[in-house]
C-alpha cells in the first residue's frame, strides 16, 4: 500500500488531513500485492471486543521469541494502512514486555476514554526477517454515531493521539448550477495518474476503476521525432563512483544538441566527457556521487527530451570488527569500528537500543576518516552489555564487561576485648577507598547515633563507641557496597560473665535465728567465691564469679526456740550457646548445594534465637559470611559458588546473650552440575528392526565433565522408556537394535556425568520403524570421470560412493563381461564399492561398468582404466641422406607404445672409433630429423629412444650402416629441379550463405576465392556493382571476401553476389539477402549472419 501523505494547514491552524495518498495509475491496477507468506509467530492473538464510549480497553498480543535471535516488530493499523505508532498520545498508547523466564514477548494496545469514532476494523502485524504473521479484529464503540471513515488526526497539540472523525463532516450547500458537458474521457487520457481520484470526484465518477482499466488497453499514439532517432530512456541507474553513458541517435546530424540537468546546461569537463559517433550523441558522466542524481535533459533545435538518472549508494561494509573489553569501573572505554566509506552513517546500539551521543550524554562518538569509535568516560557496572554498531552493509557486536576493581585488604579488623564502659574503636583499610560499607553487629545494621561515630576517609573505615556495654559485645562486620567479601571480628566486653549475685533476707523476730541455705540439698559454707553475711535483721548470700553449675533453686532456713521459716529462690545463668556440631552436605549442586545440622547440645539457658552461616574455599583461610539476618531453622542452602572448587562450611548459635564459637567445618564438597541437554537430535537411518539416531554434544558440560550419553525409546502409545544401551556410549551416534516392524517410537537422549542425568532431548516426532526406498544414486569422484592412469606394477586402489536404500546390490563388468577376482578384488560395503588391483598390468586397461541396483531401480557408472608401460624402440631407423655436416634420418613409430602416446623421441650419435654414444636432441617430436656439426673425415652411427609419459623405452634402434662425413675437396652433385606453375584462375571454395538480418544490425556476407595471380574482387546487389557506397564495406584478407551491410533496412535485401576476375579467369557466387522489419534495438551493437540465424 502506498504510504498516506500529511497535508498540513498551517495558516489557518486546522488540523491535519490524512488522505489515501496519490492516485493509482492504470498500469498498476492489475498487480498484485505482494506480502511475505504467513507464518506462525503469533502465540496470542488480539481478540475483538466492544466498549462503552469513555471507558477503556486495551488488547494484547504474545510473541514466542524462543527461536528468535532478536526481537520482532509489531505494528498495529487501524483499516488498511494508518500506522498507529506515531499516533500515541493520552487517548492511544503501546506499550512491549518481555519475560526472561518464558521468553514471550508481550505487546499492548491500550485506548482510553474511548471516542464515538474509535470503531472499526484494526489488524496487528509481526515481522522476524523472512517471516511474518498478521491478526485483524473489530471494535464496537456502543451508542457510536457511524461517521465516514476518513481519520482527522491531531498533531503536535495536547491532544495528540486522538482519532477524530469529525473534522471531515462538512456541511454542503448542494446548490443546482448549470454545469457545461465535458468529455472526461479525454480528460482522464490528457491527465497525470495522481489526478484521476480528483477528476473522478469532481465529474462524479462512479466506476473509476472500470475507465481506468479501459484507458490501459487504449494505444497510446505516440508522436514520431523529428530531431531524434532514437531519444534517451525513461530512467538510468548506476552506482555510486561508477560511470554512465547517455546516448541519442539524431535524425538530422547537422542539428546543434545541448545537454541540461535540472535545467542548467552541461559544459564538458573532465567528468562530463562528450562524444560524437556518426549519428550519435554521447555525454558520459564519470564518478558519479549522489549530486548527480537528477534530471537531464537534451536538446536538439526546438526538441527536447527527458531523463532520470538514480545514484544507487554501495552498501557500507565493515571492514574491521569491534572487540570485546573488559575492564574495572572508573576507566575509559574505547569500542573502534572501521568501515568501507568515509563519511558513511553508523550507529551505535547497546543491547539493541540505540545509544543517545548527545551534549549531556556519557557517551561520545569520535569519526576519524573510515574509523568511527565510541568512547565512555568513567565507566560504571551499569555499562556492561553487548554494544553494536549498525551500517547499510552489515553489523558488528562485542560485548563489554566492566567489573569492581579487585579488593585489597591492607588492614583488617581484628578481635577486641574489652572492659565494661571502655571506649571501642574499630579500624579497617580497604583499597579501592571510594566505595563505601556498612557495619553490621550480630547482623543487625548499625546506625550512626549520639554514642555511635562511623567515619569514612579515604581508605579508612572506622566504628567508634564511646562508653561500652554488655549490648556492644558480639560479632562484628563491615560489608563494602557491591562487593561479596566482608571483614568480620569478634568484641567481647568483660563483665557479662563472673558477676556477684547479692541474696539477701529480712525478717523481725525476738530470738536471734540459726539458719542455712542449701543448694541442691548442699549446705553452702562461706568459702573463696561463697560469701554469707549475718546482720540484726537480715542476711545475704554472695556468690563471686558465676558459673553454669550455679543455676539452680536456694533455700533459706531460719530456727530459733519458737519454730522455724523457709524461703528459696531461683537463679538462672544465662551464658553463650555451645557450637552445634559440624554441619553436613548431603545434596550438592552446580553452584548450591543443600546443608543441614543439629541445635547446640547446650543453649546456654537462653533460647537460640537463629544461626549464621559460613563458608570458605578449601584451600582458603578466610571465611565468609553467607547470611546477615539470623536463620531460624537447621538447614540451609549456600549458592553463587564455582563450580569444581572444593568448599567447607560451618555455622555459629546465636541467643540472646551472644553469638557461640564457629562449629567444626563441614567435609570439603565440589559443587558439580548436570550437563544441559544434548542438542539436535535427528534421525540418521531406519531399516525394518532398526533406528540409528545422532546428536550433538550438550551447550554447558560444566566442571564434572561429561561421561557419556543414555539413550532411550519408548514405543508411541505407552509410557513406559526403555534404555536402548546398557552401559553409557561416548560417541553421538547410536543404532538402536530389535525394534518391531511398522512400530512408532520416540526416543530421548540424556548426557551423564558424574552429577547425574541431564534433561532428555527427546525427538519431535514419532519414527515408523520401516526401511524406505531410496532409488541409487552412483557419486563419481571428479579424478574418476576421466580416464584414470596407472603404470604397470603400480597397485590400483578405487573407491566408488553410492546412495541407497536398502543396501544396493552391486555388480561390475568389464568390456562387458564379468570380472575374475583372481585378477581384481572387489569389495562392496552399504555406501561404496571398492576395486583394488595389487600389482596393474596392461591386461587391466578398459571400461569398467559399475551397476547399483535396489529393487527395479538401477543406476551405472563407466570407469575408464589406463594402464600405462614404457613405449618399444623405434623402428627402421634409416640414414636417408648425407652432405656436408649433416646427416638426414628418418625412422617410423614403434610398433609397442606401452598404451601411452609417444611423447617424444632421443637422438644419440656415436664416433665408429670410439662407440661412444652422445645425446644430439631430447624430446622430439616429428620421426625425421637432421643431425648438423658432424666432424668431417669421421663415420657416425645412430640410434633412436621411444618415450611417453613412462619414460623412455628401455632398447634403442640402431642405423644398421654408418654415416661417412665426406672430407673438403669433393665434389657434390646438385640435382636439378623443375619449377611448378603455380597459376590457376579463381575458384571459390568458399560460396555465399542465403542470409536474414535484422533491421538495424550490421549484417556481413563472407566467401573465399582461390587465385593466382591474386584476382579482382567485385561485390554486386541485384547485379549491379557496389561502388563507394557509404552503406557498405568491404574486406579482403588470404583469400576471404566480406561484404558488411551497415545497419540495414528492409531495402536492402535483395541477390547479392560476389565476382573474382584474373587474368586466367573468373568466378561468381551469389546468396540472397532478407532484412526483417523495423525492429527498435534495445542496445546498440554489431549483429553478425551468424547471430542472425
Amino acid at each position: 500500500m502506498p504510504e498516506p501523505t500529511k497535508k498540513d494547514d498551517q495558516s489557518n491552524g486546522k488540523p491535519g488531513v490524512w488522505s489515501l495518498g496519490e492516485g493509482q495509475g492504470p498500469e498498476d491496477l492489475d498487480k498484485s500485492i505482494d506480502t511475505p507468506p504467513l507464518s506462525t509467530l503469533l502465540i496470542e492473538r488480539p481478540q475483538g471486543g466492544s466498549v462503552d464510549l469513555g471507558a477503556d480497553i486495551h488488547f494484547i498480543a504474545k510473541v514466542e521469541a524462543k527461536d528468535l535471535l532478536r526481537k520482532p516488530t509489531v505494528k498495529w493499523f487501524k483499516g488498511k494502512w494508518m500506522d498507529l505508532a506515531s499516533k500515541t498520545g493520552k487517548h492511544l498508547q503501546l506499550k512491549e514486555t518481555f519475560d526472561r523466564l518464558t521468553k514471550i514477548h508481550t505487546f499492548e494496545m491500550h485506548i482510553i476514554k474511548a471516542k464515538e469514532n474509535y470503531g472499526g476494523n484494526y489488524r496487528c502485524e509481526v515481522n522476524y526477517k523472512d517471516k511474518f504473521d498478521s491478526c485483524s479484529f473489530d471494535l464496537e464503540v456502543k451508542g457510536r454515531v457511524i461517521l465516514d471513515p476518513v481519520i482527522v488526526f491531531s498533531e503536535g497539540q495536547e491532544d495528540a493521539g486522538e482519532l477524530d472523525f469529525s473534522g471531515l463532516l462538512k456541511h454542503r450547500e448542494h446548490k443546482q448550477e448549470d454545469v457545461p458537458e465535458v468529455d472526461v474521457w479525454e480528460i482522464l487520457k490528457n491527465a497525470r495518474p495522481d489526478e484521476y481520484e480528483k477528476i473522478a470526484f469532481t465529474y462524479g465518477i462512479t466506476d473509476l476503476r472500470g475507465l481506468l482499466k479501459r484507458l490501459k488497453k487504449t494505444k497510446k499514439v505516440e508522436k514520431k521525432s523529428e530531431a531524434f532517432a532514437k531519444k534517451l530512456d525513461a530512467a538510468y541507474q548506476v552506482d555510486k563512483g561508477g560511470k554512465i553513458r547517455f546516448m541519442v541517435d539524431l535524425a538530422d546530424p547537422t542539428v546543434e544538441l545541448k545537454w541540461y540537468k535540472n535545467g542548467q546546461e552541461i559544459r564538458s569537463t573532465p567528468k562530463y566527457i562528450f562524444e560524437h559517433k556518426g549519428t550519435q550523441r554521447i555525454m558520459v558522466i564519470n564518478n558519479c556521487s549522489m549530486l548527480d542524481d537528477a534530471a537531464y535533459s537534451v536538446a536538439a533545435g526546438d526538441e527536447k527530451c527527458t531523463t532520470e538518472l538514480f545514484v544507487k549508494e554501495l552498501p557500507v561494509k565493515i571492514v574491521k570488527t569491534i572487540e570485546a573489553v573488559k575492564t574495572t569501573v572508573n576507566e575509559r572505554i574505547e569500542l573502534e569500528c572501521e568501515v568501507s566509506e568515509e563519511g558513511a552513517q553508523v550507529k551505535w546500539m547497546k543491547n539493541g537500543v540505540e545509544v543517545p551521543t548527545g551534549v549531556r550524554s556519557r557517551y561520545r562518538v569520535k569519526v576519524e576518516g573510515t574509523k568511527h569509535t565510541l568512547v565512555i568516560d568513567d565507566a560504571s557496572k551499569d555499562d556492561t552489555g553487548v554494544y553494536s554498531i549498525m551500517a547499510t552493509g552489515g553489523t558488528s557486536e562485542a560485548r563489554v564487561q566492566v567489573d569492581l576493581k579487585p579488593l585489597k585488604i591492607f588492614q583488617d579488623l581484628q578481635d577486641i576485648t574489652l572492659k565494661l564502659g571502655e571506649p571501642l574503636k574499630m579500624h579497617c583499610e580497604i583499597f579501592p577507598g571510594n566505595v563505601p560499607g556498612r557495619w553490621y553487629r550480630n547482623g543487625q545494621l548499625i546506625q550512626a547515633n549520639d554514642r555511635i561515630n562511623i567515619l569514612h576517609r579515604a581508605k579508612n573505615h572506622r566504628l567508634e563507641v564511646e562508653a561500652t556495654s554488655l549490648h556492644d559485645s558480639g560479632d562484628y562486620t563491615f560489608v563494602l557496597e557491591g562487593y561479596s567479601q566482608s571483614l568480620s571480628a569478634k568484641v567481647h566486653i568483660i563483665g557479662k560473665r563472673g558477676l556477684s549475685i547479692p541474696l539477701e533476707c529480712t525478717w523481725k523476730l525476738a530470738l536471734l535465728p540459726s539458719y542455712s541455705t542449701p543448694l541442691s540439698t548442699v549446705i553452702l559454707e562461706s568459702g573463696h567465691r561463697v560469701h554469707a553475711e549475718t546482720y540484726g535483721d537480715h542476711t545475704s548470700l554472695t556468690i563471686e564469679v558465676t558459673e553454669r553449675e550455679d543455676s539452680g533453686n536456694y533455700k533459706i532456713v531460719l530456727q530459733n526456740e519458737a519454730g522455724e521459716d523457709t524461703g528459696s529462690v531461683k537463679v538462672k545463668v544465662v551464658d553463650i550457646p555451645d557450637p552445634p556440631e559440624a554441619p553436613l552436605v548431603p545434596v550438592v549442586g552446580g553452584d548450591w548445594c543443600s546443608m543441614t545440622w543439629d541445635p547446640p547440645i547446650y543453649d546456654g539457658s537462653s533460647p537460640i534465637l537463629g544461626y549464621f552461616v559460613e563458608r570458605k574455599k578449601k584451600q582458603s583461610s578466610r571465611w565468609m559470611r553467607l547470611n546477615f539476618d539470623l536463620i531460624k531453622e537447621t538447614t540451609f542452602e549456600p549458592k553463587k559458588m564455582i563450580e569444581g572448587v572444593p568448599y567447607e562450611v560451618r555455622v555459629f548459635a546465636v541467643n540472646a546473650i551472644g553469638v557461640s564459637k564457629a562449629s567444626e567445618p563441614s567435609k570439603a564438597f565440589v559443587p558439580l552440575a548436570v550437563t544441559s541437554e544434548p542438542t539436535m537430535l535427528v534421525v540418521d537411518d531406519v531399516t525394518d528392526d532398526t533406528v540409528t539416531m545422532k546428536w550433538r554434544p550438550p551447550d554447558t558440560i560444566g566442571a564434572a565433565g561429561l561421561d557419556g550419553y543414555l539413550v532411550e525409546y519408548c514405543v508411541e502409545g505407552t509410557d513406559e522408556w526403555i534404555p536402548a544401551n546398557k552401559g553409557l556410549t561416548e560417541k553421538t551416534k547410536y543404532t538402536i537394535t530389535g525394534l518391531p516392524t511398522n512400530a512408532k517410537i520416540l526416543v530421548r537422549v540424556k548426557a551423564v556425568n558424574a552429577a547425574g542425568c541431564s534433561t532428555p532431548r527427546t525427538i519431535q516426532h514419532s519414527i515408523l520403524v520401516k526401511e524406505v526406498i531410496e532409488p541409487p544414486k552412483i557419486r563419481i569422484p571428479r579424478h574418476l570421470k576421466q580416464t584414470y592412469t596407472r603404470r604397470v606394477g603400480e597397485a590400483v586402489n578405487l573407491v566408488v560412493p553410492f546412495l541407497g536404500k536398502p543396501r544396493p546390490k552391486v555388480s561390475w563388468l568389464k568390456e562387458g563381461q564379468p570380472i575374475d577376482p583372481t585378477h581384481v578384488s572387489i569389495r562392496n560395503t552399504e555406501c561404496d564399492s571398492i576395486i583394488f588391483i595389487r600389482k596393474a598390468e596392461r591386461s587391466h586397461s578398459g571400461k569398467y561398468e559399475l551397476t547399483v541396483q535396489v529393487e527395479n531401480h538401477t543406476d551405472t557408472a563407466i570407469l575408464d582404466i589406463q594402464i600405462v608401460d614404457l613405449p618399444g624402440p623405434p623402428q627402421a631407423v634409416t640414414i636417408e641422406e648425407v652432405w656436408g655436416e649433416n646427416v638426414a634420418l628418418d625412422w617410423s613409430p614403434p610398433k609397442d607404445i606401452g598404451n601411452s602416446p609417444i611423447s617424444g623421441y632421443t637422438i644419440q650419435k656415436a664416433d665408429k672409433k670410439t662407440m661412444e654414444w652422445y645425446t644430439c636432441v631430447e624430446h622430439y617430436h616429428r620421426t625425421c630429423i637432421t643431425i648438423s656439426d658432424l666432424v668431417i673425415g669421421n663415420e657416425y652411427f645412430f640410434r633412436i629412444y621411444a618415450e611417453n609419459m613412462c619414460g623412455l623405452s628401455e632398447s634403442a634402434t640402431q642405423t644398421k650402416d654408418c654415416a661417412l662425413i665426406v672430407k673438403e675437396g669433393t665434389a657434390r652433385v646438385t640435382p636439378e629441379y623443375i619449377d611448378h606453375d603455380f597459376k590457376e584462375p579463381p575458384r571459390f571454395t568458399q560460396p555465399l550463405i542465403n542470409t536474414f538480418a535484422v533491421a538495424g544490425y550490421n549484417a556481413t556476407l563472407n566467401c573465399s576465392v582461390r587465385a593466382n595471380p591474386r584476382p579482382k574482387v567485385i561485390w554486386m546487389k541485384n547485379k549491379i556493382a557496389i561502388i563507394d557506397d557509404p552503406r557498405y564495406r568491404m574486406f579482403s584478407n588470404q583469400g576471404v571476401c566480406t561484404l558488411e551491410v551497415r545497419k540495414p533496412n528492409p531495402y536492402d535485401g535483395g541477390l547479392y553476389a560476389c565476382k573474382a576476375v584474373n587474368d586466367l579467369g573468373e568466378d561468381q557466387v551469389e546468396c540472397r539477402l532478407e532484412v526483417k522489419g523495423d525492429i527498435k534495438p534495445q542496445k546498440p551493437g554489431n549483429v553478425s549472419w551468424k547471430t542472425c540465424l
